[in-house]
């Protein structure tokens, strides 16, 4: 007996996984700065917002709290948080030397965080356009929550 399992909850568990690495990778490189710049900065608020805001949010949202699941608000939070993803793993590898320069492990902390932080935007960009799709096949709808059987849309 075959179960339907949507696939977007293994997707959650990496993006909230991801996101605490990336959050661990760049808390160290700061905790060894009285004053750091901004992209790792910035990389840490996108790692805090994915990990304990937005993931929870789009994962748990659709199932449990169907009223705070608008059909509009969860395409929104997967574009965002898509863009914080992508403007903070490019600011962070601009930041960084050359990858013969980095000899340090806080330089090595950062260049992980920079691939972990790439990886996270593929998948918020995948999870993105499925986000996108939902809301144009369900346009005629006059109803703001997900539709419970489409398995399709990313919140369920």
């Amino acid at each position: 007996m075959a179960v339907n399992f949507p696939w977007i909850y293994p997707v959650r568990v990496i993006q909230a996984l991801f996101g605490i690495i990336v959050l661990a990778l760049t808390a160290y490189y700061i905790s060894w700065f009285v004053y750091s710049s901004d992209s790792p900065n910035f990389m840490l608020f996108v790692a805090c917002w994915t990990a304990f805001l937005a993931t929870p949010y789009l994962a748990l949202a659709p199932v449990f709290f169907p009223q705070f699941a608008h059909r509009i608000v969860i395409p929104a939070v997967e574009v965002i948080t898509m863009i914080f993803w992508f403007a903070g793993f490019i600011a962070l590898a601009v930041f960084l030397p050359p990858t013969e320069a980095c000899h340090w492990s806080r330089c090595s902390a950062l260049q992980a965080a920079v691939v972990f932080g790439a990886f996270e935007w593929v998948l918020f960009l995948v999870t993105s356009v499925f986000a996108i799709l939902g809301i144009s096949r369900t346009r005629s709808s006059s109803s703001t929550k997900p539709t419970p059987n489409d398995h399709t849309h990313v919140g369920v």
